[in-house]
């Protein structure tokens, strides 16, 4: 694992960039990257629920789904996170502006959903890069760029969002992410 961290400061907000495991993030939220019906399933969204316990899949039925792009939010279990922003990304098939758009509007209801229950740190894993076979090269810029500007022009009290960067699922994962946020950062 990597002891060096990226970090930059987009208005009062830290932004981190790290190497390591969403389940054991100390924030008030960690982001899942579910399956549409909520149940569970490979990767990120399994670890998440075999961590966190049968709490995090009994509000997940209750919640009865989520829709691609969008949010729903659940207790932490057993995680050291408070909450489980649960979001379901596109399934990259084409590569066309419409999954690219879906994959924004994950990450931007994440944001709304924090904002919306008071939040104020936040752990991403990088979205629809797993099972859903989103290159992760075109996934970091839409996730970067949609955070920094949520950031950036919506009013919230969020002082610190993480991305984690899991070396298991993609050893290179942590070098693209620091690639674009270098330079996405650049360009300002």
């Amino acid at each position: 694992m990597r002891t060096t961290i990226m970090r930059t400061t987009i208005g009062k907000t830290l932004l981190e960039l790290i190497e390591g495991d969403i389940t054991e993030q100390d924030t008030d939220a960690i982001i899942n990257a579910a399956h549409p019906d909520l149940l569970g399933g490979a990767g990120v969204d399994g670890a998440i629920h075999w961590k966190g316990g049968i709490a995090i899949l009994d509000e997940c039925i209750r919640a009865g789904g989520c829709p691609i792009g969008e949010a729903v939010i659940t207790t932490g279990g057993r995680l050291k996170a408070r909450h489980v922003i649960h979001t379901v990304g596109p399934l990259y098939e084409e590569g066309d502006e419409y999954e690219e758009d879906l994959l924004a509007c994950a990450y931007e209801s994440c944001m709304r959903l924090a904002v919306r229950h008071n939040l104020r740190s936040l752990a991403f894993p990088s979205v629809s890069t797993g099972a859903f076979g989103y290159p992760m090269q075109e996934a970091a810029p839409v996730a970067l760029r949609t955070v920094i500007g949520f950031l950036r022009n919506e009013a919230h009290d969020l002082s610190l969002v993480r991305f984690v960067m899991y070396a298991q699922e993609d050893p290179e994962a942590y070098s693209i992410y620091e690639r674009v946020l270098q330079q996405l950062m650049s360009k300002d």
